[in-house]
């Protein structure tokens, strides 16, 4: 009996030891399966191997529409180790749009259509040399260089490489050939118009005349006005470039040059693209990313007298500026009025409660394609406490590979527009010429997401935030998502002018010819219908861009 009970003890101990290590067991399976999903890598972070750089193949988010001169591999020599995302807030997580967040709206079949007609001929016989002083920063003067092709065309003039401007507010000592490929250009446009490198020496003595191009003027103007001038001259000189030509109601012909010399022609110089390439690759690694044009620099803010959650100490300093640069006309600017018209830049802070409404989650890569930050991290506070993977340029590259551009205002915002225009989504915080001149380059190459926010109606629902009669949640989140729900980049129609304005303020109105190239260079329809010379070139100057439908919401 005794027996019996010493076996029963020890059988019962036996399975209660076999017990605890099926439990053990099962508790360390799923561990190690949980750290296998974590980390799929065989080195466990904290490994000493530092992280390898991935693949083309392992990129999962490479953009097919990137420009063709973008998409050469390039691995970099050295990329810090990306931080763990963070989890999303309770805020975040019940998003509205959260399965559209990254989806592009529908491009409804349309495609870019920039071929010659087919009774377009080839450049008439010159009658003179046209000279370009271009004027502003990069957008300004790209748009203005792409006008002065299609003057050139019209007038029958020999193009002399516009000359880049040095005399701005960045100072930038940048040549043509430093910014853009040059022999690209002459080449693309040789169908189009005679372009030279330079003016003949024998014409250093020759009858010129330098005029200031009237603004948003139509071909009759040039045809008649400017053309004339070759009577009594064989050189002109353009002393502006910008916004000399009409938005609308130019020869189709015309439309259709203008926008081979932008998304064609004029492409950057290869250190740039190259340079370009290499910061979205860079981008990519971390997943689908926002291009954020932070346009909250010193000038900016001078410029448009906007001083909201500035120091009086910083009020005063951007007055100074505005009153001391003689080409900014208007001195006096009541800056309260200005951001309820919508006229200032979000601010920093303004921006992350928009993001964040909109659902975007905390661990959400941001490139700040901008230049130097009024304030520095004292104004990017509130922004990188909700979002804190915020980049740029000097993050994602080394001083060495940022050598060339540095002092260049032109070639630094060069990359930037590289980045924005590759971006998932595209996030202006003010309209000016980088947001239209990127929204519009990413409406040719296929309407990509690209959120114009609603400044007016904005800021009036974040001061109420500010004076606790609102707070940010759910419904706060609905309202802006609804006001955005149509400013998404998805096609339309260029805006014409605002109804009872006249004269100058009538063309001013105007959308941008860059900012909305439709309908005079996309086409809707079925690319087979495109004819096969167009087909092949719009797949070698603007490479292969997706044509998948998605959601209709703009």
């Amino acid at each position: 009996m005794q027996k019996r009970r010493r076996r029963r003890a020890l059988l019962l101990l036996v399975l209660r030891k076999l017990l605890a290590c099926a439990i053990c067991a099962v508790a360390l399976v799923a561990l190690f399966s949980v750290h296998g999903h974590v980390f799929p890598s065989s080195k466990l972070p904290g490994a000493s191997e530092p992280l390898k750089f991935p693949s083309q193949q392992e990129i999962k988010y490479q953009r097919a529409g990137g420009e063709q001169g973008w998409r050469q591999e390039l691995v970099p020599p050295h990329f810090s180790k990306p931080p763990v995302p963070s989890h999303k807030s309770d805020e975040q997580s019940w998003s509205l749009d959260s399965g559209n967040l990254w989806k592009s709206p529908s491009n409804r079949d349309f495609f870019p259509c920039i071929d010659h007609s087919p009774n377009y001929t080839g450049p008439a016989e010159s009658h003179g040399y046209l000279l370009v002083h271009t004027n502003g920063g990069l957008n300004q003067m790209r748009a203005g260089i792409c006008d002065m092709v299609a003057v050139a065309r019209i007038i029958n003039a020999t193009l002399v490489v516009p000359e880049l401007d040095k005399r701005s507010f960045w100072q930038d000592t940048s040549n043509f050939s430093d910014v853009f490929d040059e022999a690209h250009f002459i080449n693309t446009l040789a169908n189009d118009v005679k372009v030279i490198k330079k003016l003949p020496k024998e014409l250093a003595n020759a009858r010129k005349a330098t005029r200031q191009f009237r603004s948003w003027s139509g071909m009759e103007y040039y045809q008649n006005e400017i053309a004339g001038m070759w009577e009594n001259n064989e050189v002109i000189g353009a002393a502006k470039s910008d916004s000399r030509l009409a938005n609308n109601k130019l020869d189709q012909n015309i439309q259709k040059l203008r926008c081979r010399a932008c998304y064609q022609a004029l492409r950057f110089a290869p250190p740039i693209e190259a340079m370009g390439k290499l910061l979205v690759e860079r981008m990519r690694s971390y997943g689908p990313y926002i291009a954020l044009h932070l346009r909250y620099e010193k000038d900016m803010l001078a410029f448009s007298g906007c001083t909201h959650g500035l120091s009086p100490a910083e009020a005063d300093e951007l007055k100074t500026i505005r009153e001391n640069t003689e080409y900014w006309k208007v001195k006096e600017i009541n800056s309260t009025e200005q951001r309820y018209k919508g006229y200032c830049p979000l601010t920093p802070k303004e921006v992350g409660i928009l993001l964040t409404a909109l659902g975007y989650p905390s661990n959400t890569p941001i490139y700040i394609a901008a230049g130097d930050i009024y304030g520095g991290d004292f104004h990017m506070a509130d922004l990188r406490s909700r979002y804190p993977m915020l980049m740029n340029k000097e993050k994602l590259a080394s001083v060495v590979e940022l050598q060339p551009f540095l002092g260049h205002a032109s070639q630094m915002a060069s990359l930037d527009y590289i980045v924005s225009v590759e971006s998932d989504v595209f996030i202006p915080s003010y309209s000016g010429n980088m947001a239209r001149a990127v929204g519009g380059h990413r409406r040719f190459l296929g309407h990509r997401k690209t959120i114009s926010p609603d400044r007016k109606a904005f800021v009036r629902l974040v001061d109420k935030i500010e004076q606790g009669t609102w707070t940010e949640g759910r419904k706060f989140s609905y309202r802006i998502i609804e006001l955005h729900r149509r400013r998404q980049g998805s096609p339309r129609k260029r805006k014409g002018p605002i109804s009872g304005t006249k004269g100058m303020d009538r063309f001013r109105s105007e959308e941008a010819f860059y900012e909305n190239p439709l309908p005079d260079c996309l086409c809707q329809g079925e690319r087979s219908s495109v004819p096969m010379d167009g087909r092949k070139q719009i797949t070698q100057q603007v490479g292969q861009y997706s044509t998948e439908k998605t959601s209709s919401e703009g």
